[in-house]
């Protein structure tokens, strides 16, 4: 059977998330290391403060140390993946698990790309649901300062820019819903250069090591192994979109007969599910779930 794992990114944090992994020495001691290079504490917001969790700032974090914790866990009870993915800030948990920079690599570029997104106050996103794909297409293309910043699935997708043109957007097609995200601004999206050219400076000098396992990425969904292509990728990610439905559609074209989505919530398991035949999906996000994949 060959596995993918992947990792979801912000907007799956839930409070309370993480804090069975307390349990273990081993994830402490990560929780200790992720306090002195943020100079915050991971347990205490995901414990006690709901506000900062749901903060861009400190969600990205948040997600990522947990997320690599699990990812820990996986391999040290003998567990490996054959393709690894990560949607949106998730691409660097991806990374990690590929073997391509370690945990405070990882880390400081998150806690920067955290802080240069918070910072985003133009434009915004919103989901849509139950659309004509075509049209949805045609109306981003006749519209200024609006992209499809996350293709989701056949039937989600969120699109990214300026407020009018996310309303001119809406009004032109057909839809089930229209979700507007409690985002600071439009993440995805050619709004978000400025963040994208300073997070560009920090992310040119570090070493990415070729990837141990192929890595699907947010902006190509083909495999890759490279560190350099890797590097390259990753630096369009905060600009470029989120092609997830592309993904999916490569797990059975690579072999994948099961998913395992590693961190909070169910969301990327639901969207592989909907998009793919005969991949089953299971979700860890506790160490009671790991339990039973064991």
């Amino acid at each position: 059977m060959k596995t993918a794992w992947v990792f979801p990114g912000q907007g799956s944090q839930v409070i309370g998330m993480g804090v069975d992994l307390l349990e273990l020495d081993s994830a402490r001691s990560t929780f200790d290391r992720a306090t002195e290079i943020l100079g915050w504490s991971i347990v205490d917001i995901c414990q006690n403060d709901e506000v900062k969790l749901a903060n861009t700032q400190y969600t990205q974090p948040c997600l990522y140390v947990i997320e690599t914790i699990l990812v820990d866990l996986l391999k040290h009870k003998g567990l490996t993946a054959d393709v690894v993915a990560g949607h949106s800030l998730g691409e660097f948990v991806a990374l990690y698990a590929a073997g391509v920079f370690d945990f405070e690599t990882g880390l400081q570029l998150v806690k920067r790309r955290a802080e240069l997104m918070a910072q985003a106050s133009e434009g915004g996103m919103t989901a849509i649901l139950g659309f004509d794909r075509s049209q949805l297409e045609d109306a981003i293309a006749a519209t200024e300062g609006v992209v499809l910043a996350n293709d989701n699935s056949a039937a989600q997708a969120v699109i990214s820019g300026t407020i009018l043109g996310i309303a001119e957007v809406v009004g032109k097609i057909k839809l089930k819903r229209a979700i507007p995200l409690k985002v600071s601004g439009a993440f995805h999206s050619p709004m978000m250069a400025t963040a994208a050219t300073e997070f560009s400076k920090l992310l040119a000098p570090i070493t990415f090591y070729d990837a141990k396992i192929p890595v699907l990425s947010n902006v190509s969904p083909l495999p890759a192994t490279d560190g350099a292509e890797l590097k390259s990728r990753l630096d369009r990610q905060i600009t470029g979109s989120v092609r997830w439905r592309e993904i999916s559609l490569q797990l059975p074209e690579l072999g994948i007969t099961q998913a395992i989505e590693v961190g909070p919530g169910k969301v990327l398991g639901g969207l592989i599910k909907r998009t793919c035949e005969g991949i089953s999906v299971v979700c860890m996000g506790t160490r009671s779930d790991l339990d039973s994949i064991v």
